[in-house]
């Protein structure tokens, strides 16, 4: 009897010894990857991906596991501080920052393989990097474009930009003007949420907005530089009547009825709303991309790209990575860049001739990607707060006409400050 109940605590301490850090008793790594793909196209790659990965690697499984961009934030808080957070994680780079101050995601710096280091422009690994570390890897981005109505541009006979000739924020003012009439617009902003369009479209201009002192605290200023988007947006909409105040308070895809009616000849709006455009526009309409418009530092925007993170509490950080590694290849990076209608982060990648067509205006927005930069507000502690109490109804209600540019300075800077002094102590 007594040794059969040896026997067996031997044989319950051997299973325990072999049990993997995730409960798996063969030995198996699992890792848990929450994916915030959502376009079918996107969805399809990502899981064909993981279907690879695991034919190919029997011994670290990936379970994918379904996210969503409208609630990821409080998701993945109460999914940190309840341990239960997935492995591998998407989400964007203007996300990350208090997660990676607080602790929840794992620095990659020493774990990141020299192909992917090389491979990702260092523009583009900055807006991961915060304090020494690096908490995600970026991987897929967006320019903001003009999306404009082909045959009102040729019937009007105004120059078409490229982004070789762009236009100037003055020209752009200009020609908006020029199609506007007859209860039509040159342009129609959709600025429901209008913090980080207008931030990232005044990199152009030379607009940074968030300043860090010799002490790394950051303070807001509103500089000349600063003032040429959202002066351009308001004197469109209050002065010019070239822009409809309607879609101020739209989100992109709002506006697309009214394009599609031939109520506005042009939309600015994110590379990957050809998809809904090729999808929803009706047979025979002519559409165009054309690249946002220049200013003192070119075509120069800020961009938050989508990013593959790694948890903290994850006991397969280094087979994290692996998945990682293999899920931006090259060839891989492209089929998410094509399912998602983005542009890779990936300098191999971009060189792929799919990206590079005529079709869709591929070519414009791929021309695009050189001059994407690390939007500014992307490291400051207490951007969230800054944007939603104080930047966002400042910049709503100057776009409308209800204050003035002297109101939406004091507000921004004034008021700012005292925000952003609260997580700088």
């Amino acid at each position: 009897m007594r040794r059969r109940w040896i026997l067996a605590l031997v044989m319950g301490l051997l299973l325990t010894a072999c049990s993997s850090d995730d409960g798996s008793a063969d030995g198996r790594v699992t890792l848990r990857f929450q994916s915030l793909a959502w376009q079918q196209e996107s969805v399809d790659a990502n899981k064909e991906l993981v279907q690879e990965w695991n034919a190919a690697h029997p011994d670290v499984k990936v379970e994918y596991v379904q996210g969503s961009w409208d609630s990821v934030h409080d998701q993945l808080l109460t999914s940190f501080e309840g341990g239960e957070a997935p492995d591998i994680i998407h989400d964007a780079s203007d996300d990350l920052a208090d997660f990676a101050y607080g602790g929840y995601l794992a620095d990659l710096t020493e774990l990141l393989p020299a192909r992917l280091k090389s491979d990702i422009p260092q523009r583009s690994w900055e807006t991961v990097t915060f304090a020494d570390g690096i908490y995600g890897v970026p991987f897929l981005q967006e320019p903001r474009v003009l999306i404009a109505n082909s045959e009102w541009l040729k019937e009007s006979g105004v120059r078409i930009p490229t982004p070789q000739s762009p236009w100037t924020w003055e020209e752009f003012r200009s020609i908006a003007k020029e199609l506007s009439g007859g209860g039509k617009y040159g342009v129609a902003w959709p600025l429901k949420e209008p913090v980080s369009a207008t931030l990232n479209l005044s990199l152009s201009t030379g607009g940074q907005m968030f300043h860090r002192g010799e002490d790394g605290k950051v303070t807001v200023r509103f500089d000349a530089a600063d003032e040429v988007v959202p002066r351009t947006v308001h004197d469109e909409v209050n002065t010019d009547g070239s822009a409809s105040s309607a879609t101020l308070g739209m989100g992109g895809s709002d506006t697309l009825p009214g394009f599609f009616g031939g109520k506005y000849a042009m939309v600015p709006l994110g590379f990957s709303y050809r998809q809904q455009i090729v999808q929803q526009a009706p047979k025979g309409f002519d559409w165009q991309v054309l690249p946002a418009p220049a200013g003192a530092d070119g075509l120069t925007q800020g961009v938050s790209p989508q990013t593959l993170s790694v948890a903290e509490d994850s006991p397969h950080k280094k087979e994290a990575v692996e998945f990682i590694d293999f899920l931006l290849q090259p060839k891989n990076m492209v089929r998410l860049a094509l399912g998602d209608w983005m542009l890779p982060t990936g300098t191999d990648a971009l060189k792929d001739p799919a990206l590079h067509t005529a079709k869709d205006d591929w070519a414009t927005g791929t021309a695009l990607a050189a001059h994407l930069r690390s939007a500014p507000a992307q490291s400051v502690r207490g951007y969230p707060e800054w944007k939603d109490k104080v930047a966002t109804p400042a910049f709503q209600e100057y776009y409308s006409g209800a204050i003035g540019l002297d109101e939406l300075r004091k507000r921004l800077v004034k008021d700012g400050n005292l925000v952003l002094a609260r997580y700088q102590r």
